[in-house]
């Protein structure tokens, strides 16, 4: 074989040959949508330490499809040279294949570097070990100081449950709407949780979905609270709430655990994470864990959960009229919950005579601390004596804890 045979060959294997042929603009479209996800995490600082690993996680699959031809019929489709096996997963899902449903092996054996990845957040062992470090970053002293935040963190699922219902309209699937609803939870690793184990072929579009509200929360709810709340409302400066003793922080996480998952099993892995998370944090005895899980454990799974969640979004996947749908009803769903919870503060300020500040409902969707510091950043605008960001922390964390169980009861009802 001459040079210009090689170079030719050379040439016409490469992903440059095939943008345009047998769905290959598709990736093309989505290595341009990862650029610009790159640059909303690292310009913009849209949840960066996610959504640029979510990004090149993106871009890398759409690049090695481009190398991945069947000199038969010149299509595209999935070799031991491609990073990801979409075709793989198809398998693991098909019980009517009994060689790869469900083997974990065989992917071991036949996948790429990015199947492998993927396993993590198949098994749900990414977000449960997310939700251990989130357990032991959070500091549970104001919902225990004021457990009435435990029914703005309810009422902030408000949302999940209308998007599931508007999901249903537009003909998904009971188990696809499920996982879209939980977007209007604002928990990424909770709707990534959820989605792999009922619609993973949904999970690209979700965890974008998701993270994107996330890190928009600055720009989504402050219209809403003003919409919903008088000026009057949002000057109320709340009294500090009673100080909550050590014991009650070590014994708090022990009794949600066992109420929780008795309640609803499935929950377990998150409520599970969350709370042993935060007892390693609060006992006193385990510095060098909490530590650990907080660092170096949070920072490692981050870079595997988001490049892994990336791999699923090759262009023929993610470039689907059901991705907008899902995109137009992650906001529905967080514009919900964030609604939710304020109307259920107005309640609590009626109730109460004004002791409460209507603002700390928005902050029932479980971004922690990101929708607190909404709470905060708009009680001073109003009232700049007003100090709502502890006040907020209690509806933040029982938001976490209201998202984890409203995941457990859908996984409970279209769980196989």
């Amino acid at each position: 074989m001459n040079i210009g045979e090689i170079l030719q060959k050379l040439l016409g294997e490469s992903g440059y040959a095939m943008f345009f042929q047998n769905g290959g603009w598709q990736n093309a479209v989505m290595i341009v949508i990862s650029c610009v996800l790159l640059y909303l995490g690292i310009k913009k600082k849209f949840e960066p330490l996610l959504l640029v690993g979510i990004a090149f996680g993106c871009l890398l699959v759409n690049v090695s499809l481009f190398f991945v031809k069947d000199p038969g019929t010149g299509e595209l489709k999935s070799t031991v040279d491609a990073l990801y096996h979409s075709d793989l997963w198809a398998k693991f899902l098909d019980p009517n294949n009994t060689e790869y449903y469900h083997s974990y092996g065989a992917i071991l054996k036949e996948g790429g570097f990015l199947d492998i990845l993927y396993i993590g957040v198949k098994a749900g062992l990414y977000p449960s070990l997310i939700f251990m470090g989130v357990g032991a970053m959070t500091d549970f002293g104001p919902l225990i100081a004021r457990p009435s935040s435990l029914i703005l963190g309810a009422a902030a699922q408000f949302g999940v449950f209308s998007a599931f219902f508007g999901a249903n309209f537009l003909g998904f699937t009971g188990a696809q709407a499920a996982s879209i609803g939980i977007t209007g939870g604002a928990d990424g690793p909770t709707a990534i949780f959820l989605t792999t184990k009922l619609a993973p072929e949904l999970l690209g579009a979700i965890a974008v979905a998701a993270y994107s509200y996330m890190a928009l929360i600055p720009m989504i709810q402050p219209p809403l609270m003003k919409l919903l709340t008088t000026k009057k409302e949002r000057s109320v400066v709340m009294t500090q709430a009673r100080d909550v003793s050590k014991t009650e922080k070590i014994i708090f996480p022990i009794l949600v655990t066992i109420f929780c998952v008795l309640l609803l099993p499935s929950t377990a892995p998150l409520i599970g994470c969350l709370m042993l998370g935060n007892l390693w944090r609060e006992c006193g005895v385990t510095e060098r864990l909490s530590d650990t899980v907080q660092n170096a454990l949070m920072n490692i799974i981050t870079v595997f959960l988001g490049i892994s969640v990336g791999a699923t979004m090759a262009g023929d996947q993610f470039l689907k009229p059901q991705t907008l749908y899902i995109m137009g009803l992650g906001l529905l769903a967080f514009g919900f919950s964030t609604v939710g919870g304020l109307l259920a503060a107005k309640i609590m300020y009626k109730v109460t005579g004004g002791k409460i500040n209507p603002l700390i409902g928005s902050a029932g969707v479980s971004a922690v601390p990101m929708a607190a510091r909404v709470s905060q950043i708009e009680g001073q605008k109003a009232n700049p004596k007003n100090f709502l960001l502890m006040h907020a922390m209690g509806p933040n964390v029982a938001g976490v804890i209201g998202s984890a169980i409203a995941a457990g009861f859908l996984l409970k009802v279209f769980g196989a």
